[in-house]
C-alpha cells in the first residue's frame, strides 16, 4: 500500500483532497470544477500540486476522461479519511452564522423536492446567508448514496429508503397522493370508483424508466392491475402531458395543489390506500455535528 508520510500530508490542504476525491469519483475535471463551484485552472493547478507531492501521474488521459493510477487507487481511502476527520473537527469546534457563511452548498434531489421546496427555501438562504451558494443536482436514489459517500453532495432530499449505515436520515414532510388528469377529464370530475380509475389510461413519473410503481404494487398485492402507457423521468413534464392528453397519473399531492391552475388540471382522491411518502434530507455521518448542515435541514423543513 502506498502510505502518506507526514511531509506529504503537510503539503496537501482540503481544498486540494476534496479535488483529488472528486476526480476519482467523476473522472473529468470540469464536473469536479461543477461541482465545488471552481474553475477548470484550478483543478489543473491542484492536480499539478498532487502530481508533484506524490510523483506520480494519478490520473491518465483516456477517451472516457480521467483514469486513476495504481498509485491513486492507493492514496483514496487515506485521503479520504483525512478529509472525513478533519471535517468532523471543524464542524464541531466553529461558531455558525449564517449571514457569515460562504461558499457552496451541494444538494441532490429530483424535481418533487425542486418544485415544492425550493422555492421558499433559496428564499430563506438568500434573506439568512446571502452569502451562501446552492447548486442542484437531479439524481436518483442510489447515484445519491454514492455522490454522499463519495463527498460530491453534501446533502440528498427527497423519497429515501434502505439507506447505507454511513448515511443519516432526517424526515423533513409526508405527503400523499392525488388522481390527476385535464380538468375536463371524466375521472376527475367526481371522486372515481376504483372500477373507473384501472380501465383508465395511466401515466408513471419514474426516473427509471418503469412502468410500474408503487400504485402498481399496491394493486397486484389485490390481484388487480391497471395500464400504465407512458413513463417519464421528472413531474413537470409530466404535469403538461396531462395537460394536453387523455392520460391520467397519480401524484404526490403537495405537487399536484400548487400547480394544478397552471396546467388546467383537476385532481380527485386516489381510489386505493397508498403508503405515505416520506420526504427526508440524506447526510453523510461524518457530517453528523455539521452546524451547516443542521441549519440546511432545519430552513428545508420551515419551508414545507
Amino acid at each position: 500500500m502506498y502510505d502518506i508520510d507526514e511531509m506529504k500530508l503537510r503539503r496537501l490542504d482540503l481544498t486540494v483532497m476534496l479535488i483529488f476525491l472528486g476526480l476519482m469519483r467523476r473522472q473529468k475535471a470540469s464536473d469536479v470544477a461543477s461541482d465545488m463551484g471552481l474553475t477548470q485552472s484550478s483543478i489543473s493547478h491542484a492536480l499539478k500540486r498532487l502530481r508533484d507531492i506524490f510523483e506520480d501521474d494519478l490520473f491518465l488521459r483516456r477517451p472516457f476522461g480521467l483514469e486513476p493510477t495504481a498509485v491513486a487507487l492507493a492514496l483514496e481511502p487515506q485521503i479520504r479519511s483525512a478529509v472525513e476527520t478533519l471535517n468532523s473537527t471543524l464542524a464541531s469546534q466553529r461558531r455558525f452564522d449564517p449571514e457569515q457563511t460562504e461558499g457552496v452548498l451541494r444538494i441532490g434531489a429530483l424535481d418533487y423536492v425542486l418544485t415544492t421546496l425550493f422555492p421558499k427555501f433559496i428564499e430563506r438562504v438568500h434573506i439568512k446567508a446571502p452569502n451562501l451558494r446552492v447548486t442542484a443536482r437531479s439524481m436518483v436514489r442510489k447515484d445519491a448514496y454514492e455522490a454522499l459517500i463519495a463527498g460530491e453532495i453534501d446533502l440528498a432530499v427527497g423519497f429515501y429508503w434502505d439507506v447505507p449505515d454511513r448515511l443519516e436520515v432526517q424526515p423533513l414532510l409526508t405527503d400523499g397522493y392525488s388522481v390527476v388528469a385535464h380538468a375536463g377529464h371524466a375521472l376527475v370530475s367526481r371522486p372515481p370508483s376504483l372500477e373507473f380509475y384501472l380501465k383508465a389510461r395511466h401515466l408513471l413519473v419514474s426516473p427509471g424508466g418503469d412502468l410500474d410503481g408503487l400504485v402498481d404494487q399496491t394493486l397486484a398485492a389485490r390481484g388487480l392491475a391497471r395500464h400504465v402507457c407512458v413513463n417519464v423521468p421528472l413531474f413537470m413534464p409530466a404535469l403538461a402531458i396531462l395537460a394536453s392528453s387523455d392520460l391520467v397519473s397519480t401524484l404526490p399531492t403537495r405537487l399536484v395543489e400548487l400547480f394544478a391552475k397552471n396546467f388546467d388540471l383537476a385532481y380527485q382522491p386516489v381510489p386505493i390506500d397508498l403508503r405515505t411518502l416520506k420526504i427526508s434530507a440524506v447526510r453523510h455521518a461524518r457530517d453528523a455535528k455539521n452546524p451547516l448542515h443542521d441549519w440546511v435541514t432545519a430552513e428545508l423543513s420551515h419551508s414545507a
